[in-house]
């Protein structure tokens, strides 16, 4: 079976379920967001690590759903929030409507995913719901760092890496670990599940962060250089901060900072970060939590070892994507 049957499959449902009907205004900008696709990556990887452990993996399809949902209802609030004019390489929600609407339609999402989640097992529910609580406020709580971090002055690095576990890792580490609890996987394992999807997760992000600086606008579907607009405190800002004190390029980048000219802006700061080799060492980054949600899957220890392939590809997916 080709990892493309995984993503057949949640297609197929993405496209069958009813989110709701009436007031129309209210239900057509979820339809509009989830229509747009993306990688759908946490469903896939809750998907394929049920295939570890059972045969019937389809059985993880409704709470694999939720995971997605409950994403995308994070991504309608995070644009709101970042004043973001596209996702996606479409307009945002609130652009496209307005700020209420998709405030709304967000709470409406949020509600979506819990009832998608309670299509689990009921043996597994409870352990399921409490997990998946737990991640949103962890979701929630590395939004509102970011949210700070614009405000601070200073930021350290690792500062940084924990907002984006917290605000990105979690949920790709839940994504794993609600596959394993779906799938019957016992505690153990399911932490395993939990850290080798958190590894991938800063992996993903900090690749993310590379590309927002790097990736073709053609190929991106976002604003390219938008983290460099905002003055957004990234790991590569923080570590050209850091590489850059006390020689010409510090007074360099803190006068790119108070630049209004976003296109020269980006150029500048890019041109700044090459002379530093921070795109290098921030690929080095990506690949060291690559390297460690490879290892945690050729350690784990499953029913079905063959199915390991399925996440291989995905991790492969991630490392090597230009959007």
């Amino acid at each position: 079976m080709a990892l493309q049957k995984f993503d057949t499959v949640l297609a197929e449902a993405f496209e069958e379920y009813v989110y709701g009907e009436s007031p129309e205004e209210l239900y057509e900008p979820i339809r509009y967001i989830m229509s747009l696709g993306g990688k759908r990556i946490r469903p896939l990887l809750t998907l394929v690590t049920a295939n570890l452990f059972s045969e019937n993996w389809e059985s993880a399809l409704s709470p694999a759903m939720a995971v997605e949902v409950f994403h995308n209802f994070t991504l309608m609030h995070d644009d709101i929030m970042d004043q973001a004019p596209l996702r996606r390489g479409k307009a945002t929600v609130h652009s496209k409507w307005d700020t209420n609407r998709a405030i709304l339609s967000g709470d409406v999402m949020l509600v979506a995913a819990y009832e998608l989640l309670g299509g689990i097992d009921e043996k597994h529910l409870k352990t399921a719901m409490k997990r998946f609580s737990r991640t949103a406020a962890e979701v929630c709580e590395g939004q509102q760092l970011d949210m700070l971090f614009a405000e601070k002055a200073e930021v350290s690095k690792e500062d940084y890496l924990e907002m984006i576990r917290l605000k990105t890792s979690v949920l790709v580490g839940f994504a794993m670990e609600l596959g394993g609890i779906a799938a019957g996987a016992d505690e153990d394992t399911c932490r395993q599940l939990y850290t080798i999807g958190e590894n991938l997760g800063l992996g993903f992000q900090q690749t993310d962060d590379i590309l927002d600086v790097y990736a073709d606008p053609k190929v991106f579907g976002k604003q390219v250089g938008g983290d460099i607009i905002e003055n957004k405190k990234t790991w590569l800002l923080l570590r050209a901060v850091e590489k850059s004190a006390g020689t010409p390029f510090e007074k360099d980048l803190l006068g790119w900072l108070f630049v209004t000219d976003t296109e020269a802006k980006v150029k500048g700061v890019r041109s700044i970060y090459d002379a530093l080799n921070i795109r290098t060492e921030a690929t080095e980054l990506a690949e060291a939590y690559f390297r460690k949600a490879e290892s945690g899957l050729a350690e784990l220890n499953v029913p079905r070892p063959g199915q390991k392939e399925y996440l291989q590809t995905i991790i492969q997916q991630i490392r090597t994507r230009n959007k």
